[in-house]
């Protein structure tokens, strides 16, 4: 059974020979799974405390029910907040999505239904996002006279700076299958397939090397921060740290066994 962090935030560790998985709801379905002040700190400290795990191979994070990932932030909080609230707020969103970008292990948003503002920047916090084809996105804050901030600067590189714009100056929502065009999800699936493509991801990852996709990952968020040139010295440096155990000498030898039969 799912151990509550709180109310608003479950975590149920599946274990598997190959290692832990780790599967976190956002569980405010009366809300459509919007997230306040407390869930998003609820949400952060779940990812931290995840990040301490060293058998963890992956973590889902999925919203409760069925028709809601996390349809943004909790207006009815948000309505009457001072500038100093209002900061609270906004830092405690950014808080959320660092927590989900730190994990030293991929992290999957399970998106099954409405994916709006602040459920849109913490699923593009994610590694990776799969959603059914009924879900929703889309990025309304100034309709609510605020801007898009914190992590909606990782739409650009995601969905392109064209599409960020329409988003974001229009407040529009856009149906799965634009969000699966413009690269926002990897996978497009229906909603009786949302499991079983999941799996597919896990299954994928827990047939590589765990220190492999720690040091794959640690690479990937290098990147996003690095030049071409500084890119591919970290490679070599990170395919160097890979050698300091055998994990590559066995993986290869498995693969070269089967590869006889």
């Amino acid at each position: 059974m799912p151990e509550p962090l709180s109310k608003l935030v479950l975590t149920r560790i599946e274990q598997r020979p190959e290692g832990r998985i780790a599967h976190v709801t956002v569980n405010n379905p009366e809300k459509r799974n919007a997230l306040g002040i407390a869930g998003k700190q609820q949400l952060a400290q779940a990812f931290q405390r995840l990040a301490q795990d060293k058998l963890l191979r992956v973590a889902v994070l999925t919203g409760a029910g069925d028709r809601s990932f996390i349809a943004g932030a909790d207006i009815t909080e948000m309505k009457d907040l001072t500038a100093i609230g209002a900061k609270e707020e906004h830092t405690s969103t950014h808080r959320a999505c660092e927590a989900i970008r730190a994990l030293p292990v991929p992290a999957i948003a399970r998106i099954n239904g409405y994916c709006f503002g602040a459920g849109m920047e913490i699923a593009a916090s994610c590694d990776m996002r799969i959603g059914i084809t009924t879900a929703r996105f889309g990025m309304p804050e100034v309709r609510f006279g605020i801007p898009s901030g914190m992590e909606a600067c990782l739409l650009p590189p995601l969905i392109g700076w064209g599409k960020t714009r329409e988003l974001v100056y229009t407040g529009d929502a856009i149906d799965a299958a634009e969000a699966y065009r413009c690269g926002f999800l990897e996978q497009l699936v229906e909603p009786s397939g949302l499991d079983a493509g999941v799996e597919r991801w896990i299954s994928s990852i827990l047939a590589a090397g765990p220190r492999a996709i720690r040091l794959q990952k640690a690479l990937v968020c290098d990147w996003e921060r690095m030049t071409i040139k500084q890119a591919v010295q970290a490679g070599i440096r990170a395919c160097v740290r890979a050698r300091q155990t055998d994990e590559p000498r066995r993986l290869m030898a498995a693969f070269l066994e089967r590869r006889k039969k």
